[in-house]
């Protein structure tokens, strides 16, 4: 009987053991993409940007996506949620797959004649299309915020970047 309660007792010791270093370590990486979201966020504060950017992390590169929408657009916020999503992965495929762009511009010229005066007007339209094909994988949500005007809402999307990816760029 005693054999069977000092092994009962190892196996409690050693579950709670592997328990206790599980959940530790699954703060500690909360935490430090809690951190990485507070830095981004300051660095976003102090020089706003929308894009992708490159940010290291001591030993870590991350892709970065900074999504700025303005709030009364949606009128559902999970609606706002996914645009933001979507323009993210746009922002990122881009980045990595490029993007092809075409440009049309369109003079229209119309004159109006009357007794003593001949009035021209000019009408100039542009428009440009950018098409990107690609799959952006992997990029995960970090944080989103009010920023400081407060009707708009920013959205940081992150991905870490493979060693295969880096050698790329």
């Amino acid at each position: 009987m005693k054999q069977n309660s000092t092994f009962f007792k190892m196996v409690l010791l050693t579950t709670f053991l592997t328990l206790s270093y599980g959940l530790s370590y699954a703060q500690s990486f909360n935490e430090d993409k809690v951190a990485f979201g507070n830095f981004l966020k300051r660095m976003y504060l102090s020089a706003p940007f929308d894009g992708v950017k490159v940010v290291d992390d001591y030993n870590r590169e991350y892709i970065v996506s900074v999504i700025s929408l303005e709030k009364a657009k949606y009128s559902n916020p999970s609606i706002m949620n996914r645009v933001a999503l979507v323009k993210a992965q746009s922002q990122v495929n881009t980045f990595f797959n490029g993007s092809t762009i075409t440009s049309d511009l369109i003079i229209k010229t119309s004159e109006r004649k009357s007794k003593n005066t001949v009035e021209s007007t000019v009408e100039t339209i542009e428009t440009i299309k950018e098409n990107a094909y690609g799959f952006t994988q992997g990029l995960e949500f970090l944080t989103n915020f009010e920023n400081g005007e407060s009707n708009r809402m920013v959205f940081i999307y992150i991905r870490e970047m493979e060693t295969d990816i880096k050698k790329k760029h």
